[in-house]
């Protein structure tokens, strides 16, 4: 039995399959590839050509107005004349005549010691001096006669006039335990009581003169120029409400703080309802000439490192757009902002919403609530 020989099937036909699939195969990749390409260019144009809808903002127009700039310190307070009344002789308190708190005039007795031992001292004298009065008397009779010499007629006026001044004596060291007010004004706390001993020197109640009553502050050296002797002030203390006292700078100090290289200024103000106290820490507004500027709400400003700048609404090619700009500040009152320079009086400004902004960008103005822009604003009391 022979061999059968079995032919091989040609190769040819798998391989040329799979080519064709091959290419298929990248033919839909590539399909696929480019509808992807298309749409991300698509996507890319759509996000190009997407405008942010326009931010919602109030707005406020920038005012000239004529305003009073002022320099600000705190100062202190300190009567014009305040003493701690004491005694400069030792003694028991025999009379209290006043009250704590009360106002007194210039003169009014306050305390008096007892002085039984000083009146006893003042009786003796005044015997003394009247017999020796009526000694000079005679001896004058006698002189006039010839009948003394003038040696003795000397020595009768020297007796007399010594019993005079002893009188004197007496009485001025009673009246010295008579302690009266020095000068009008509020006294303080009583710090002695009836039957107390008192020692030379031992307070008694202290006495300030409130008014008018001093206000002491500093101001740096860059202000020196702006203030001098007549400036009028105002002054507000914590505690005393809806009041501002009205005064003028009466002095300056003669050099510098070395350290701070801070001017001291005393100023005078009218207290006539005693409302101010010495010692209270106090605002002190130093008036300067008054000068047009131009006001916006302090919320319109964009406070930065590199400069402070503000929002202006100017027409844009869609509608209303803000174009931001650098400003210089000036003094502040109430809810208002001082620009010094980088704004013109009648341009307007983003009062509310900056902080969303950049220059360019589209809003939409609302002024239906705004936010404060009063000069002198008065929050309500809680």
């Amino acid at each position: 039995m022979s061999d059968i020989t079995i032919p091989k099937p040609p190769r040819r036909p798998l391989l040329k399959r799979m080519l064709i699939m091959l290419v298929l195969v990248l033919i839909v990749v590539a399909a696929l590839g480019f509808i992807k390409f298309r749409q991300i260019q698509a996507a890319i144009a759509a996000g190009a050509a997407f405008a942010p809808p326009p931010t919602a903002v109030t707005t406020a127009v920038a005012e000239l107005s004529v305003w009073q700039p002022a320099l600000r310190a705190v100062g202190s307070l300190k009567a014009v004349n305040g003493v701690t009344v004491s005694t400069d002789l030792a003694g028991i308190v025999s009379e209290i005549l006043f009250e704590s708190g009360a106002t007194v005039k210039k003169g009014a007795l306050l305390v008096r010691l007892d002085s039984q031992q000083e009146a006893a001292l003042l009786r003796s004298a005044e015997a003394r001096r009247d017999l020796a009065k009526v000694n000079l008397d005679r001896q004058r009779n006698l002189r006039t006669d010839g009948a003394v010499s003038q040696s003795e007629f000397d020595a009768a006026d020297s007796e007399f006039r010594q019993a005079a001044a002893a009188v004197d004596e007496a009485r001025a060291l009673i009246a010295r335990k008579a302690i009266v007010a020095p000068f009008d004004g509020l006294l303080g706390i009583r710090r002695v009581d009836l039957g107390q001993y008192l020692n030379v020197g031992a307070p008694i109640v202290q006495l300030q003169s409130t008014d008018p009553i001093y206000v002491e502050f500093a101001l740096p050296q860059q202000n020196y120029e702006q203030v001098a002797a007549g400036k009028q002030l105002r002054v507000s203390a914590a505690g005393v409400s809806g009041a501002q006292f009205e005064g003028a700078i009466t002095a300056i100090d003669s050099r510098l703080d070395e350290a701070s290289r801070n001017l001291l200024i005393q100023g005078t103000v009218r207290n006539p309802d005693d409302r101010l106290r010495p010692g209270m820490y106090v605002s002190v507004e130093v008036l300067l000439p008054e000068q047009e500027m131009i006001f916006i709400p302090a919320s319109s400003i964009s406070y930065a490192p590199y400069g402070d700048s503000v929002f202006v609404v100017a027409a844009g090619k869609a509608g209303k757009e803000v174009e931001q700009r650098v400003v210089k500040l000036g003094t502040s009152r109430g809810d208002q902002a001082a620009i010094v320079s980088g704004l013109k009086a009648g341009e307007e400004v983003v009062s509310s919403g900056v902080f969303r902004l950049r220059g360019g960008a589209p809003v939409n103005v609302n002024n239906v609530v705004q936010p404060g822009n009063d000069p002198k604003p008065t929050p309500p009391n809680r």
